[in-house]
Parts: C-alpha cells; structure tokens; sequence
C-alpha cells in the first residue's frame, strides 16, 4: 500500500510559511502611513481614503511590476535584502510619472520551496523600499510552487496605488516646444536588461565575485546595486515653485523610447550624449561583449534613471532642488516642433513604444 500524501510530502510548507511571516512583522512595521488600518496577516489590507475627500478631484493611479532575471542574480549570490527595494521602485517610480503620490503598495513572492530566512529578507527589502517612497506595505502573498519552481528559485511582483488631482496630472498635454530636458542619475543597471547583461558576463566567464578595479569592488555587488527610487525627490519637486512639465522612468527600451512616450505628437526632443558620461558598469558590458551601441540603448539606461522636462527657466531650480537632495540632475537636450528640428541626418529618430504614438526623440553626440 502507498503512503498517505500530505501537503508537506507534496512540498509546501505550511509551518515555514507561518514563520516566515513572524520574521516579516518588524520589517512590515516600518514600512507604514497613518492611513493604514488593520495589520499583517489580514485577508486584505484596508487604507484610509477619507483624505480623497477632501481632493477637487481624486484621479486614482495604479502600477505593476517585477524585476525581471535581475533575482537570477540575487539566488546565484544568495544574497536576497536588495531586490525588493528594486521592486518597489520599478513601481511606485511608474506612478510618479503622472505627477501622483504613491500610497500603498502589496507584494507577491513565489517560491519552490519557503525558507522563512530568504522570505523576510526580500520583505525586508521590500519594506525597505516603501519606507524610500513614503509609501505604506499593506499586504502581500508568499506562494510555494513545488515542481513548478526549484527549490531555491523565487520570482517577486508588486503592485501599488496612488493619487493625483485631474488638473495636476503630467503628461504630454503639459510639454510645450522649448522645454529643457533633464536627466536624473540613476544608481546603476537598477532592474531591466539582465537577461542581456547576464548573457554578457557568462560568455565571458565571469563570476559574480570577480573583483573589477574600474567598479572599485566585486561585480556582483554592482549587479545588485538596488535601484535608486526618486518617488519623495520629484514629488518634492512637483510641489515645489519649478513647474514640472513631464516625467518619465526610464526603465525597458531604454532613454530615448521612455522619453517618446511622454511627449506630445508633432515634437522632437534632442538628446545630446555629450552631457554626461556613463558608469563604468555601462562601458564594461558594451565591451566585454561587443553589445552594438544601439542594443545598449535600448536595453539599459546608461546612467540616465529618471528624464524631467521643464521650462527653460526652471531648469537651474530644479538641478538645484534635486542636488539639495542628493540627487544629481542635469541638462540633457532639449524639447523642438517636429517639423524644422534641427534632425542630424543618418542619426536613428525614435517614435512609438509601448504602444504609445506620442512625440520623438533623436540622440546625437558622444560620450564625454
């Protein structure tokens, strides 16, 4: 006669699902606003909406999204507190591109085996991360998946909320001919084109814990260098005296693709490379494998995390408002009418991602 199955002999874990929420908790706790009702463990996590109330005219925003292969690299360094600040960014910073507040957030993680350890250590990035953004934790979900994913693979999504007035809204609509472009420095590769940067490295041979003289430390520390979240430093600069015009995350397809989508049809904004100088990171993955520069453009951001577009004479108070911050911003190009731009003829102009058909953009120049 063949033994009983029980869900454990199935491979889930209940016991260690229930521990890995224990160690959660203090992580969690940090990671709250006022409006918060209820605590961990809830069917659902409740928010306090009674402040919309008082909003002319709430219009509700709403993101997804993961951090892609990025967690191949994290499980290969057993290395687990960094990735979820990544998710958190790669999805409140979504949010903030309307000109929205980001307000809570939840978390999915799926796992082939819950070790309690590795679990609330990714919540604790993802606490973390939602502490950055001044954005509340409310719930989330751990999934064992037994002979769907191997015991130490993991996969994390998110999705968060937030808020804005109609009349506030950034997009296109607020973009006028004229106006500078800003770059906003990110903190490396942040979280897409590892599928590309991955394939790179191992063609070459490289190991994680290479060390690398021009990263002045091992390559996979730079790998899983977390993404910078820029949530609190635009909403700071959108309630500031700069009139902020448009916002865009430059995340998959890279610069000039992120900013086409936020800008109005009929324009074309120049991009000249000569304004900053990529990371070294950037450099040593177009090298090591001989990555066309088109390719890299389109997949990683260079050091261009965030673009800002504001009127010419805001631009200085911006730079500024964002260096008080931390943050360093500068003048990338500049916003034209389409018809009579100055186009650099031979120079690839890109228009339409994502399924938006809005303005285009040109980069032109070299690297300093």
């Amino acid at each position: 006669m063949s033994e009983p199955i029980t869900y454990a002999s199935a491979g889930v874990d209940v016991e260690a699902g229930d521990k890995a929420v224990e160690l959660m908790k203090e992580s969690v706790r940090r990671a709250q606003r006022p409006e918060v009702l209820g605590g961990l463990g809830g069917f659902a996590g409740m928010f306090d909406a009674s402040a919309l109330v008082g909003m002319r005219s709430p219009v509700l925003a709403t993101s997804t999204d993961g951090v892609g292969t990025k967690v191949a690299v994290a499980q290969a360094m057993d290395r687990h507190d960094t990735i979820g600040q990544d998710l958190v960014a790669m999805v409140v910073d979504d949010i903030v591109v309307c000109g929205a507040e980001p307000l809570f957030m939840t978390d999915y993680i799926a796992t082939g085996s819950v070790v309690p350890e590795r679990v609330a250590a990714i919540v604790s990035g993802i606490a973390k991360g939602c502490e950055l953004a001044g954005v509340a934790l409310v719930g989330g979900e751990t999934a064992e998946h037994p002979g769907l994913l191997e015991p130490d693979e993991y996969d994390v999504a998110g999705a968060a909320t937030g808020v804005v007035e109609r009349d506030a809204i950034i997009g296109p609509q607020t973009v006028r001919p004229g106006d500078v472009v800003l770059g906003l420095a990110s903190s490396g590769l942040h979280s897409n084109g590892y599928s590309l940067v991955r394939a790179v490295l191992a063609q070459a041979g490289w190991s994680y814990d290479r060390e690398v003289p021009e990263l002045g430390r091992a390559l996979g520390e730079e790998l899983l260098e977390p993404t910078r979240i820029y949530t609190l430093d635009l909403l700071d600069l959108i309630r500031s005296d700069v009139d902020v015009r448009g916002l865009s995350h430059v995340t998959g397809g890279g610069l000039a693709a992120n900013l086409a989508r936020v800008l109005p049809a009929g324009t074309l904004a120049r991009v000249d490379r000569a304004s900053w100088t990529p990371p070294p990171i950037f450099s040593l993955v177009g090298s090591l494998g001989q990555v066309p520069r088109g390719d890299l453009e389109r997949t990683l951001n260079l050091g261009v995390g965030f673009v800002a577009v504001v009127p010419p004479e805001h631009a200085d108070a911006a730079i500024a408002r964002l260096a008080e911050r931390d943050l360093p911003a500068w003048v990338l190009g500049e916003v034209h009418e389409r018809e009579g731009a100055p186009v650099e003829d031979g120079v690839e102009v890109v228009q339409g991602a994502k399924g938006v058909d809005g303005g285009a953009v040109q980069v032109v120049g070299e690297h300093g």
